[in-house]
């Protein structure tokens, strides 16, 4: 383990600030380090093994895939079986209205594609996004995102973008306008902290959306398939997204993402206004059929919804236990935050945590997110918390 950590810290730039750790295997909610030590992941990939480590549903798609073909000859310009069995399966859970899908290698992408596209197709230019959004790491994806500490190390910005404060209706009719191409939404800000809007929020800047001629883009890169309860959180609040874009749980940790559109953009789109070598690779099509066919076969959102409460709840006690140390518990399913006191107090817990076998998302300083596999059992919740009640006794 010393070894790979040396050769990873003189050969790679420094954009993370790693925990001394190597994992070496997984298999569903635990992971193995180099030296046999084990860990309770709840941080799932940053959500991406929706349905845990090494699961054969997923390796056996990859297997059996592999040994046909992984890439397709002149790649986009031929078809593909396994992509045609996708298209197929995911038009089927997808929100009313959306029935064209192109697939990309990651959220950011996807999110790129969606704002280059919204300008192309309404002729005009700006995009209205959320303070404490986050919508990716590309130069545009970054302009996009409602978070400074995301923005301002990269300036000049890509113009044309602006801001308004998440779940505001008042502020968000304001800044809409005759030069409003689109605005981009996550219905449940992630990486932001969990933010979880008003229950009318998202029907009323879809219903202003339409009256301006603007596209609403929502990004359930984060809580797409499951990951709060429903396919689509976008789905359950009976809106209508112009574009809707997805990735993480999309594949359970194979890196790729899509996006979907109406009748009504997929008409107004024409050949070369995007593309790319990889997207909807063979490959990556198998693993995110398999995936999905799992999360419907086991009807994955009743373990989510069921779960998703009971932590909550566990984590509530905790609150109340220890309320110098827990200033706040929220969540959707099995997207879950806790917010800690401060941030010194917040990074102690995460260290404390990691050294009695249990892998927590510390993000905003002080605050530790809980994004498990959505397969989860509940006495592998029980025993994360019962790390956190120990960890924060000492705290």
């Amino acid at each position: 383990m010393k070894k790979t950590i040396e050769i990873e810290k003189r050969h790679m730039p420094g954009f993370f600030k790693k925990s001394p750790l190597s994992i070496e295997h997984g298999k569903g909610v635990y992971v193995w380090d180099e030296n046999g030590n084990k860990y309770l992941d709840f941080t799932a990939g940053w959500g991406v093994t929706c349905i845990g480590h090494s699961n054969d549903v997923i390796t056996d798609a990859v297997y059996e895939q592999a040994k046909k073909i992984i890439q397709n000859p002149n790649s986009g310009l031929t078809y593909s079986p396994q992509r045609a069995k996708l298209l197929e399966l995911l038009t089927g859970i997808l929100p009313r209205g959306l029935t064209r899908v192109f697939f990309t290698n990651s959220g950011a992408e996807a999110n790129d594609a969606a704002i280059k596209l919204a300008r192309k197709i309404t002729g005009r230019e700006v995009v209205i996004s959320t303070h404490m959004s986050f919508h990716g790491r590309t130069i545009s994806t970054a302009s996009a995102t409602g978070q400074e500490m995301h923005r301002n190390r990269f300036n000049p910005l890509m113009p044309g973008f602006c801001f308004v404060p998440y779940d505001n209706p008042a502020e968000m009719k304001s800044a809409v306008n005759s030069d409003t191409a689109a605005v981009i939404l996550e219905p449940v800000q992630g990486e932001g902290g969990v933010n979880i809007p008003s229950e009318d929020y998202l029907a009323e800047v879809s219903a202003l959306c339409i009256k301006n001629g603007s596209l609403l883009i929502i990004d359930e890169i984060q809580t797409g398939f499951c990951r709060t309860g429903p396919m689509f959180v976008s789905a359950e609040k009976n809106i209508k997204p112009d574009i809707l874009t997805m990735a993480k749980g999309i594949a359970g940790g194979f890196p790729f993402g899509a996006f979907a559109v109406t009748e009504k953009i997929s008409s107004l789109l024409e050949p070369g206004d995007h593309g790319g070598t990889y997207c909807g690779n063979p490959l990556g099509c198998a693993v995110s059929s398999a995936v999905i066919a799992y999360l419907i076969e086991h009807r994955v959102w009743e373990n989510v919804g069921n779960l998703g409460k009971y932590t909550v709840e566990r984590l509530n006690v905790l609150k109340d236990k220890y309320p110098g140390v827990v200033k706040n518990v929220r969540g959707k399913g099995l997207l879950i935050l806790m917010e800690m006191s401060d941030n010194e107090t917040a990074s102690v817990t995460v260290e404390k945590c990691l050294n009695s076998g249990l892998i927590l998302n510390l993000i905003q300083g002080r605050c530790i997110r809980i994004i498990p596999a959505l397969n989860i059992r509940k006495q592998e919740v029980d025993e994360g918390i019962s790390i956190l009640e120990s960890v924060m006794a000492e705290v």
